[in-house]
């Protein structure tokens, strides 16, 4: 007599291990938690305190230029690889007009420290005029109301 082997055959699973994908998920969930606050770069300016309103955002959603002045009155440029490094006026100037010239509805904005002299603000805003900018907006720190 001849042997007869019978193979069963399997049904195909049709069903899906989900529990490695979600494990994916929330490590690439934990990175990016950790990692968002690390890529806002910039120069740290204390900020002046205003009650004011928040700017409306433009129509076309395009990121604000960001200028700073630290208390030693530097200048500082929101783009490029070089933003904690000081930038020279002239330098800062070609740099605005190129990003204005690119894009003239980029809203400019100025973080100005508290520290530093007012005579150096006003000169960074005539800088930004001369650079095209047809208005400059003032970053400032809400003020702290107190519960009385």
């Amino acid at each position: 007599m001849a042997e007869h082997t019978q193979r069963r055959r399997r049904k195909p699973m049709s069903e899906i291990n989900v529990v490695p994908y979600i494990d994916v998920m929330l490590v690439l969930l934990i990175i990016f938690m950790v990692t968002a606050p690390m890529l806002t770069q910039g120069v740290q300016v204390d900020l002046p305190q205003a009650s004011a309103n928040p700017v409306e955002p433009s129509d076309d959603n395009s990121e604000p230029l960001i200028v700073s002045v630290d208390a030693s009155g530097l200048f500082y440029i929101g783009i490029g690889d070089q933003q904690d490094k000081p930038i020279a006026s002239e330098a800062l100037r070609s740099k605005v007009s190129a990003v204005l010239g690119r894009s003239p509805n980029t809203p400019v904005m100025v973080k100005g420290d508290t520290a530093v002299d007012y005579g150096r603000v006003v000169a960074l805003m005539a800088l930004l005029q001369d650079a095209g900018a047809p208005s400059v907006g003032l970053i400032t720190q809400p003020t702290e109301q107190s519960d009385n």
